[in-house]
């Protein structure tokens, strides 16, 4: 048996190593100069391979059909993607949210770890322009120059459209479009958020922890939940930014706030005595220099402007009223949004080939018979912490696992 896996990312290195490890002569075909290049950029060089969470608290995390992964997740669950990193070589450890990485913190590691289990495979590095297809069956690719490989099998593991630089150019859905299955419109998911002002820009680089971040879209709450975010040139990022990202539809982002809680841990009566407190302190201080023990920074400026307070005024004489009004504003300091940030800087891309057209226990396409797809491609997506890339796995061990036994 023959098969050819297009894209030379996670998702198809993982699932051509289990495949030329069983004898089946693999192929793949990579259109950027080298393989796995996301991987060495997910977790910020460090690489989150996955969550150590069992399969429902992961399905949970899923955001977009979840029901379709039931069975790939459950044959193939995070313990088993550990368990694969360790006997590779590769230690790991889990940090805050269950998020697992290389003990190294070097995403290089999982990047050998998947080129050294892929060696038994072919790796072409070329461009596939379009599948064969004769009727209802795919016999092969065509490559750019006009050759033309032919197989048994094709996998499609492109990914998204996210991070274009990494060789991520939705060629997949072409691929897929093409062969006569519908496409999903790939949006940005997981991606920073751009505001509506200058208020982010003032305090570009600050990072907040342990910090509630809730997302409105007027009285209506999106998202909200706990965690680090960062201000940046153009808005708002971070973990926490990159999860409620996905919970806002693109048409309705000029609408939506994103409102901070500074001191979650404290209700606005605990924060009231702790301001009078500092106050007290600072008695002979101007209001301008009042925020010091309350606040980065690089906030104060923002938050006086917000504040609104004649900045000249001595601490001891701010109000009652005054110091109610910071509290509103430390609980919930808000930033309008405007838009989402550009896609191909997207973490994850949501959408791709529609899951009712592939079988969930094999990822084979129920439309065109020998095809079949993997990966960030089809339509699932989940939320930032090692979930996406888990579902890569999964899915590659799936296809694999169907073709060496047919095979």
């Amino acid at each position: 048996m023959k098969v050819i896996v297009i894209g030379g990312g996670a998702a198809g290195l993982f699932r051509a190593g289990f495949l030329a490890k069983s004898g089946i002569e693999t192929t793949v075909i990579e259109h950027s100069d080298r393989t796995a290049k996301k991987v060495l950029i997910t977790g910020k060089g460090r690489c989150n391979v996955t969550n150590n969470c069992d399969e429902e608290t992961f399905l949970k995390n899923v955001r977009t059909n979840p029901k379709f992964l039931y069975s790939s997740i459950y044959g193939f669950p995070p313990k088993k993607t550990m368990d694969f990193f360790e006997e590779m070589g590769v230690a790991l450890k889990t940090e805050r949210g269950r998020r697992v990485f290389p003990q190294s913190d070097s995403a290089y590691d999982i990047k050998n770890a998947l080129d050294t289990h892929a060696k038994g495979a072919k790796i072409v590095f070329d461009d596939v322009v379009d599948l064969i297809i004769d009727v209802d069956t795919v016999k092969g690719v065509l490559l750019k120059n006009g050759k033309k490989l032919m197989a048994d099998k094709v996998i499609v593991a492109t990914g998204g459209l996210s991070y274009k630089n990494t060789g991520s150019t939705g060629d997949g859905y072409k691929f897929a479009e093409n062969a006569g299955h519908k496409v999903v419109t790939p949006t940005a998911s997981l991606v920073p958020l751009m505001e509506n002002g200058t208020k982010c820009r003032r305090m570009m680089g600050l990072s907040l922890r342990n910090v509630n971040l809730t997302i409105m879209n007027g009285k209506k709450k999106l998202f909200t939940e706990q965690g680090e975010m960062l201000f940046t040139h153009f808005g708002i990022s971070g973990p926490l930014v990159l999860s409620a990202s996905c919970h806002i539809k693109d048409k309705d982002i000029q609408q939506c706030t994103a409102v901070i809680d500074l001191k979650p841990a404290l209700s606005e009566e605990v924060l009231y005595k702790r301001i009078c407190t500092d106050f007290e302190k600072l008695h002979s201080k101007k209001a301008s220099n009042c925020l010091d023990l309350l606040l980065p920074k690089s906030m104060i400026p923002v938050v006086l402007d917000d504040w609104g307070i004649d900045t000249e005024k001595s601490t001891n004489q701010i109000t009652k009223e005054e110091r109610m009004a910071l509290v509103k504003i430390m609980k919930g300091f808000t930033v309008h949004l405007n838009s989402k940030y550009k896609l191909d800087i997207a973490v994850i891309t949501s959408g791709g080939v529609a899951v009712k057209e592939l079988n969930p226990a094999t990822m084979e396409s129920k439309i065109k018979k020998n095809l079949y797809f993997i990966g960030e491609v089809i339509d699932v997506d989940a939320y930032t912490g090692g979930y996406n890339l888990q579902i890569a796995f999964a899915t590659a061990y799936a296809c694999a696992h169907n073709i060496i036994e047919e095979n």
